[in-house]
């Protein structure tokens, strides 16, 4: 199947996100800033509004569009955390937040995701929505603590698990530079669809992604 001829089809039936989204995405494709595809914003679109989380967990903030996006879907007493460690990108979502984040639903926090992963654990939060679009080997690491923070019959999203399709590919297919995550990826999703805590699904979408919920255990 043509994806591009698909894409192209899908449109015809995507739900247009409001304005100041479209323009968001229209300049980060301009200025070269990785932000979700758009297959993956209909994931997130649907399950947002199904599961209709109040506590939601992103990390990987970037420029903050996909923050700002799953914000719009948000119940009306429902809240987010992003967390971002790249200071260039945590300026520019600062000021995305400050002018398309009125309501104050958007708490951005700063600092190397593991670290901070561990401070909310410390905190016992608990979150009912987990995306995780962060540094791709290390979502391995990450893992641990996202388990504990993730509340019973709450979801993980996974983006960009293919790593732009190195990860389907041998070891030796791939560049060396590139074998390291390579393995951490192919780890990671044999943790998930391993792990009896979680029922996860991997998907074709974008640049794959799983789907995860947490059961509890009997």
């Amino acid at each position: 199947m043509d994806r591009e001829r698909m894409e192209v089809f899908l449109e015809l039936f995507r739900e247009e996100p409001p304005i100041y989204i479209q323009e968001l995405e229209k300049r980060a494709k301009e200025e070269e800033v990785p932000i979700i595809r758009r297959g993956t914003r209909d994931v997130l679109r649907y399950l947002i509004r199904v599961k209709r989380p109040l506590r939601v967990l992103e990390v990987g903030t970037a420029i903050g569009y996909s923050a700002l996006f799953m914000k719009e879907l948000l119940p009306k007493d429902g809240n987010l955390t992003t967390i971002e460690k790249v200071q260039g990108r945590i300026m520019t979502a600062k000021e995305n937040f400050s002018a398309y984040d009125q309501e104050g639903k958007i708490t951005l926090l700063e600092g190397d995701a593991s670290e901070v992963l561990k401070q909310l654990v410390t905190e016992k939060k608990s979150f009912d929505f987990i995306f995780m679009d962060a540094a791709k080997g290390q979502y391995l690491n990450f893992l641990q603590d996202v388990m504990k923070l993730l509340a019973i019959g709450g979801v993980l999203i996974s983006d960009n698990i293919f790593h732009e399709g190195d990860v389907l590919e041998s070891r030796y297919a791939v560049t060396r530079r590139d074998r390291t995550i390579h393995g951490r990826m192919r780890e990671y999703l044999e943790a998930l669809t391993t792990n009896p805590e979680l029922e996860t699904i991997c998907l074709d979408v974008g640049d794959g992604m799983t789907i995860s919920t947490k059961r509890g255990m009997e």
